[in-house]
């Protein structure tokens, strides 16, 4: 069975006052491994997204390198103008990733 393709998990989020993310905890690919957690901020995490970019809801698995237990793909919406980063259907004028630990 193939592995699902994705470039990005990210394990938890901080959200602004307004409810759009301040940043997210993430691991990001590179080539056929992962880095280390970074801390990305909304614009850098949209940039991702615009790109092409697959990023995944979830978390590393201990002791298992390159292993995650993800759940729900991340999705860029646009309406009112603006966007909105979401993991399922768009609550409204704000960011939310359901599923994702908030910190």
């Amino acid at each position: 069975m193939a592995k699902a393709k994705f470039d990005g998990v990210v394990e938890v989020v901080r959200y602004k006052q307004d409810g759009d993310v301040d940043w997210v905890r993430a691991y990001v690919r590179h080539g056929p491994v992962f880095s280390d957690h970074q801390i990305l901020d909304r614009a850098a995490l949209l940039q991702q997204l615009k790109a092409g970019k697959k990023f995944m809801s979830g978390k590393r698995i201990k002791s298992m390198g390159a292993t995650f237990d993800v759940s729900k793909a991340l999705r860029v919406l646009s309406g009112g103008g603006r966007e909105v980063i979401v993991t399922d259907n768009p609550p409204g004028s704000h960011d939310d990733l359901v599923g994702v630990p908030i910190i």
